[in-house]
């Protein structure tokens, strides 16, 4: 698999992400359905916007590692909160992950009115491999 990452202007990579990821020779695709910050017993977070960042990050490891893919082949993360200002207050976290992982993916992140129960936060992922 080859990735290439499409980039007009510099500004975007202090956001950590691109503009565009061209894929060749891919072995597979996983299509994540968005992950949120229910546990295990399938509960949903009643927690401030940072835990269920993290958790919802968690989550989405999990779903990835266990169909044998690699974070760092994410090229799509879609990003769906229901409070953007307080999502920015804490993006830190995301782009920390993001650093760590060495991803360079599309993104877009929309505000939506409401999730699942008490969610703030829903991350949805493509990756190759």
């Amino acid at each position: 698999m080859e990735k290439r990452a499409i980039n007009p202007w510099k500004w975007q990579d202090a956001r950590n992400y691109v503009q565009a990821v061209e894929v060749t020779n891919v072995a597979g695709t996983l299509y994540v359905s968005g992950q949120t910050a229910i546990d295990d017993n399938g509960i949903s977070s009643t927690a401030d916007m940072r835990t269920q960042i993290i958790q919802t990050i968690e989550n989405l490891e999990k779903v990835i590692l266990t169909a044998n893919y690699e974070l760092k082949n994410i090229v799509r993360l879609n990003i769906y909160t229901t409070d953007s200002a307080s999502f920015f207050e804490n993006f830190d976290v995301v782009q920390t992950w993001i650093q760590k992982h060495q991803i360079k993916q599309s993104s877009t992140v929309l505000e939506v009115k409401s999730l699942f129960e008490t969610l703030k936060v829903e991350l949805e992922a493509t990756v190759v491999k």
